[in-house]
This record gives C-alpha cells, structure tokens and sequence, in this order.
C-alpha cells in the first residue's frame, strides 16, 4: 500500500473531525475524555488548563492513545493513534492554536492557566477507509 495514499486519507479525517477521544494512563488504567484537536501535519495540537487532571497524568506518563473520526467522515473512516504526549506552554504554539479553535474555557490567549498538548504519533491506522486496503498503518 503507498504511504502517501494511506498520509492523505489521514489527512482527510484530520481535516474533517475535530472531536476525539484522548485516553492517557492514570493508576496503570486508561483514562479518556473528548478534546477538540486541531493538527499541523500528522502532530495534533489541543488546549487544556495547566492545572488539569490530565496535566498530572502527561508529566507522569507520556503515553497517549487517540480515536478521531468516524460520524464526521462520508464513509465512517477514523484514526486511531498511538502517541506520546507533551505540555507546551510556547506562546508561538498557543497563539496559532488560539487562532484556530473557539475560545469558550479561556478569556485569553495570555490565561496563565492556558496551556497545549502536543501529540505526536509513534503510529496512526486508519480504519473503515473504503478506498483503500484497510486497516492501514503507518509507523514514526
């Protein structure tokens, strides 16, 4: 299968679902709520308060697990993606992010309790996609 087709049919469920499940580890169990991703390439971008539970549980543990997709794409297509994680506290970051996404739980892209998670994929599969041999993976 060619990476390319595989990359821009993730793309493709990137651009078009925002609301995903991120799950990271907390007394050895997952633990997961929706958040609102946005992405530049295959990186994932969402805001979080510092002072979050699942701040705690990304400095204790890097590891996260993502489901995007499904009920926003034509043909049910969703991601799934095996991550580490990183608190970014880069104003460059969170100002490209402010300008990207509503601003409901923050008055302001200067909030000190305003902080983004950065996730990058260790590998992304694609499900459901019926143009090409599913499922797909690709590895980082």
């Amino acid at each position: 299968m060619d990476k390319q087709q595989v990359t821009q049919a993730i793309e493709k469920v990137l651009n078009t679902s925002k609301v995903g499940v991120l799950s990271t580890v907390h007394n050895n169990k997952p633990n997961s709520r929706y958040m609102v991703f946005y992405h530049n390439d295959l990186n994932l971008y969402t805001k979080t308060n510092i002072n979050s539970v699942k701040v705690d549980e990304i400095e204790n543990n890097h590891s996260a697990y993502i489901l995007l997709g499904y009920n926003e794409t034509t043909n049910n297509s969703f991601v799934e993606i095996d991550a580490t994680i990183d608190v970014v506290k880069d104003q460059k970051v969170i100002d490209w992010l402010w300008g990207t996404q509503d601003k409901t739980f923050f008055d302001s892209k200067n909030d000190p309790e305003l902080c983004v998670l950065k996730v990058v994929p260790k590998s992304i599969k694609l499900m459901n996609n019926d143009e090409l041999d599913i499922p797909a993976t690709i590895e980082f």
